[in-house]
């Protein structure tokens, strides 16, 4: 593979994939860098409703794989690989790789975010093992068992609905005395009989032996702790960007989104983001797809300046 690229784009979620389609359409050597699935978190959405253009819905790996084809038909090339850092040599960014360093004259950054972790004891243990952090991805495992969600914001509430196909039952764990999801998907939670709340609770621990077993719970007005039985536990508080390879390299705020113009660019020429990285980014599908085509587009102009 080719070492050298006019673009580089690191992230292959909606932002990235669109960023790829417009710097490929526009002629330009691109290279599109993706540590995982391609298509981001949206790949993990068994329906995406509001995208625009599918009036039944599309599931988002179905979203996701299309908007990658469309970008190769023009030329993009992909590498699957994590970025460890980014160095700058005269004219040239250097973008460092689990599969080696790569250069171009301007880069997007396109790469998302994670899903937070709670960081209590048992959490990493049983990772795969009855705790998860994706209810498409792993829902079918818990039939007719009882089950656990945290968190109380659309991600959580969208994964508790899901998780009632396959769940005996489905209980939401919420640190708060209501929901901060959607009112559309409050209606429905809230009718769906397989569900049930636990509000102003936290997990403390999560405990089994080969497989999640319980959940050590603290309601956090009164303080009284209690056990959960469930055979899984399904967390879903929030996401962190995936920036951690920037520091040092980009201003990054308290929460580690990059801050940029509307044209995307950051504070260092040459250098722009994209989607759910930036800060205060809307967290859409839609948005990202915007921000991908905005910076490809100041990307070109940047480079042919």
């Amino acid at each position: 593979m080719n070492n050298e690229y006019e673009i580089i784009i690191i992230g292959g979620g909606p932002a990235g994939l669109t960023a790829g389609l417009y710097a490929s359409r526009a002629g330009l050597n691109s290279l599109l860098i993706e540590k995982g699935l391609v298509g981001g978190q949206i790949a993990d959405a068994e329906l995406v409703a509001n995208y625009p253009g599918f009036v039944e819905g599309i599931s988002g790996l179905e979203l996701g794989q299309s908007m990658h084809q469309q970008a190769t038909k023009y030329g993009l090339n992909t590498i699957i690989a994590e970025v460890t850092g980014i160095e700058f040599q005269r004219e040239k960014k250097v973008v460092m790789t689990t599969k080696g360093n790569f250069t171009a004259k301007a880069v997007i950054i396109a790469s998302g975010s994670e899903r937070r972790k709670l960081g209590i004891p048992g959490e990493e243990e049983f990772t795969g093992k009855g705790v998860s952090y994706c209810a498409t991805c792993d829902a079918f495992f818990f039939k007719e068992q009882p089950v656990a969600v945290v968190g109380g914001g659309d991600v959580a509430i969208t994964e508790a609905l899901h998780l009632t196909k396959f769940a005996s039952k489905v209980t939401v764990i919420h640190r708060r005395n209501q929901l901060r999801a959607t009112h559309i998907l409050q209606e429905k939670v809230f009718s769906e009989h397989k569900i049930e709340f636990l509000w102003n609770t936290v997990v403390e621990e999560i405990e089994g032996k080969d497989t999640v077993k319980r959940l050590k719970l603290r309601q956090v007005i009164t303080g009284e702790k209690s056990t959960l039985d469930v055979s899984g536990v399904f967390i879903s508080i929030g996401l962190t960007p995936s920036t951690d390879y920037l520091k040092g390299v980009l201003p990054l705020d308290a929460a580690g989104y990059i801050a940029t113009n509307e044209r995307m660019e950051t504070e260092i020429p040459g250098i722009f983001a994209a989607g759910d990285i930036r800060r205060d980014s809307a967290r859409q599908a839609i948005t990202a797809a915007g921000d991908g085509a905005t910076a490809a587009i100041y990307t070109e102009k940047f480079i042919s300046q």
